[in-house]
């Protein structure tokens, strides 16, 4: 099986190094991070991290044009790309953090803050089980719950049929969603130990069949 040509999109704003290096352990080289829209339009899978606020980061995007390269190489091209926390968030409508911003607009939806009891912290930082609720290549050989390392303060409100998977912190928390070739997850799978790295095998293994 030909292993594919994965690129990280560099926007200035993600745990880059940390993406690239779990992706590397499990043996995959043609990696770049790098926000080149040839690369990225020559990619097999691209991967769009996120830490930080959902405002910077979209302008971010816009200012370097990489908004307009996505939605040609997503939408029209259909490649597979895999969002990361906030990366995941960017793909929503819109976001209340400081104030509406609007997304990509991939999967529609809303990014809104975590509104749970005082004696639940936010952020939501550490580990948490995940319920996956159906069939998806990001966890297809999984049928149990799995746990994953979180960090955020803002969750996406989304459709029913685009959760594969959710968590619970009190309230109902969309981990991951899915849409074609589109899929996010709200965890840091490069943080989260073998768990995290069977995701990205299986990301990595469905771009390679397709």
């Amino acid at each position: 099986m030909k292993k594919p040509v994965i690129t990280i999109i560099d926007y200035g704003v993600g745990n880059l190094i940390s993406i690239s290096n779990a992706i590397s352990y499990l043996g995959y080289q043609s990696i770049n991070i790098s926000s080149d829209f040839h690369e990225i339009i020559n990619s097999d899978a691209l991967i769009l991290p996120g830490v930080g606020a959902f405002a910077p980061a979209m302008q971010n995007l816009r200012n370097l044009g990489l908004d307009h390269v996505l939605n040609e190489v997503v939408l029209e091209a259909r490649k597979p790309i895999l969002g990361i926390c906030l990366g995941m968030q960017l793909m929503a409508d819109t976001s209340e953090e400081n104030g509406l911003n609007n997304g990509l607009g991939w999967i529609p939806g809303n990014v809104v803050k975590l509104n749970i009891p005082e004696k639940f912290v936010v952020p939501h930082v550490g580990w948490n089980n995940i319920q996956i609720l159906k069939k998806s290549p990001l966890f297809k050989n999984d049928n149990q719950q799995l746990d994953f390392y979180f960090d955020h303060s803002y969750h996406y409100k989304c459709e029913e049929k685009y959760i594969i998977s959710e968590c619970n912190y009190s309230c109902s928390i969309t981990s991951a969603i899915a849409y074609k070739n589109i899929y996010g997850v709200q965890f840091h799978p490069e943080k989260s130990q073998n768990n995290g790295l069977r995701l990205f095998r299986s990301f990595f293994n469905m771009v390679a069949q397709c």
